[in-house]
Order: structure tokens, then sequence, then C-alpha cells
């Protein structure tokens, strides 16, 4: 029954919404677990992604998928960085992401990445004029093949990776991004958050 959700659904399923719909006394966490491993080091692997759970082609397998046709757009250089100050200080308000940035964040830049789908809207904040929150999404977490934030390079790995500005702080390090990834509209894992392999 598990396996028939995942497989049908458009979306990837949390544990509480396959218990919803099996009978009583059904464990939707135990066949999850199960389906896991029989999946390991297959071509089809049942991906945690974000609370839910889906089937995703193996990442090293991603290759095979290069004859679909991909649609690409450029995300703007403010674009890249306020992603990576949400992801990595969600939850966070417009001020606070200007104030890592050092500069004003357009209203496009913000409404870009919620159309995108990368991030959308948190709770509020209970201090004074309530403002409102970012955070990254579900979408976010399954297009670079995250589990969770948790997951995200740390310092050590940017660095390596030559991500970062050797002579900036760390939060003005962030943003020291290169050019531009592509952004790929399909369903598959896209490498890692800055397009690096």
């Amino acid at each position: 029954m598990v396996e028939a959700m995942l497989f049908a659904s458009a979306e990837p399923l949390s544990v509480a919404a396959l218990a919803a719909r099996m009978p009583r006394g059904c464990d939707a966490a135990e066949a999850v677990a199960r389906l896991r491993r029989r999946y390991e080091g297959r071509g089809v692997e049942l991906a945690r992604v974000g609370d839910g759970f889906a089937f995703r082609t193996a990442a090293d397998l991603g290759y095979l998928m290069q004859d679909q046709r991909i649609e690409t757009r450029r995300l703007s250089r403010a674009a890249i960085e306020t992603l990576a100050i949400v992801a990595y200080h969600q939850p966070v308000t417009r001020t606070e992401i200007e104030e890592i940035r050092g500069v004003a964040v357009g209203k496009g830049t913000l409404d870009q990445l919620i159309e995108i789908g990368w991030v959308r809207l948190g709770r509020r904040r209970m201090t004074p004029g309530r403002p409102v929150t970012f955070v990254v999404t579900e979408g976010f977490l399954d297009h670079f093949g995250l589990e969770s934030t948790r997951d995200l390079p740390g310092l050590a790995e940017l660095r390596a990776a030559g991500l970062l500005d050797p002579r900036s702080g760390p939060a003005a390090g962030l943003a020291a991004v290169p050019d531009a990834p592509d952004i790929e509209d399909n369903d598959g894992p896209a490498g890692d958050l800055f397009g690096a392999d």
C-alpha cells in the first residue's frame, strides 16, 4: 500500500499522510523503512524529502535523464545571495536579509524565489510590527537532493570548494558566490546548492 501511494503521488508524502490512508493497525513508518532498504542501490530509490518520502532516480544515474527537455533560467546574484541567507539563517525577516547582505532586497528577488517554489513565508515574529519570516521549502530540499537544511555544506566545505571569499567574514562569505547557476525546471536533483559537481 505504501509503495503504491508513493509511486502514484506527485508530491512527497509524510508518514502521517500515508498512515491516514491505511487500515487501522498498519505501521506506515515500518513499511517506509523496509521499502527504503529494499530500494537501496537500485535505479530508483526511496528518498527522504523534508518530512516526506518520494521515489527518485538514483543520483548516480541522473545522467541517463539528460535527453529530457530542460528549460533553464538564471538566478540573479541578488537572488542567489538571498536564497543562501534564507537557507542558512531561516527563519529570517527581510530586514535581517538586508543586514546580512548589506544592501536592500528588492521585492522582485523574494517574489522570484517564492514563484520558483524554493522559499515560502514562515511565521510572523512576535516583535513590534510582527514582521513575516522566510524559510526554504521542501521543493528546495528536493531540488538540491537534501533531506534537511542540516545537510547544507558547512563553512569548511564551502571554503574548500572556493565559494567563500577568505577576506570576508562568515556572513559576507555566503554571499561571495560566483556566477549564477542555471535553474533546472524538472523534478530531478540538480547538484549541490551552488551548482558545483
